[in-house]
């Protein structure tokens, strides 16, 4: 699959549903290194904030237009861009045969923080974006060629780049 189609062909819904009706939603934009285009839509919210309910929310990945068989990590961040701030890895989904993906994770989403020490003082930061990275070093090959930049963003300490975030949308509501 060329660059050019990865980035136009890539759609990825990420958005928030308040526990009210009607919803809110956002899509995903390109990440640090270019990625995939936006989509939204879709009958479900991509994240059902249900904590008070369930003890849980529900984000709800789907991807189309993916390179075939690719492992993306996915992070609620401080930041969707670099220098990203704080992390916290939720996941992974991957994408099958035809460059689809669809996976579910139940996690806290909606008080998503990090506590951290700034100037010696504790303080909380909150993670309200989004951003995946490609799960293996080279799986972005195909986009940036055999020495693209290698990045933390996976349980072994190796990642690709970041494929898409939440740049330019909406973020998560703040607790």
């Amino acid at each position: 699959m060329s660059k050019h189609k990865f980035l136009v062909a890539v759609a990825v819904a990420i958005g928030v549903a308040a526990g009210i009706p009607g919803s809110h939603r956002v899509a995903a934009q390109p990440g640090e290194h270019g990625g995939p285009g936006e989509h939204g839509g879709g009958k479900e919210p991509p994240v059902r904030l249900t904590t008070d309910l369930r003890g849980f929310d529900v984000f709800h990945v789907q991807a189309t237009g993916l390179p075939a068989n690719t492992t993306f990590t996915v992070f609620l961040i401080e930041q969707a861009g670099p220098p990203f701030g704080a992390a916290e890895y939720i996941g992974d989904f991957t994408s099958d045969d035809h460059g689809m993906a669809d996976n579910t994770f139940r996690l806290i989403v909606a008080e998503a923080f990090a506590s951290t020490l700034v100037d010696g003082q504790r303080v909380r930061v909150d993670l309200n974006q989004v951003g995946a990275w490609f799960a293996d070093p080279t799986g972005d090959d195909f986009c940036l060629g055999p020495d693209s930049p290698v990045t933390p963003f996976d349980g072994d300490n190796e990642a690709g780049v970041q494929a898409f975030n939440s740049a330019n949308t909406t973020p998560l509501p703040a607790p």
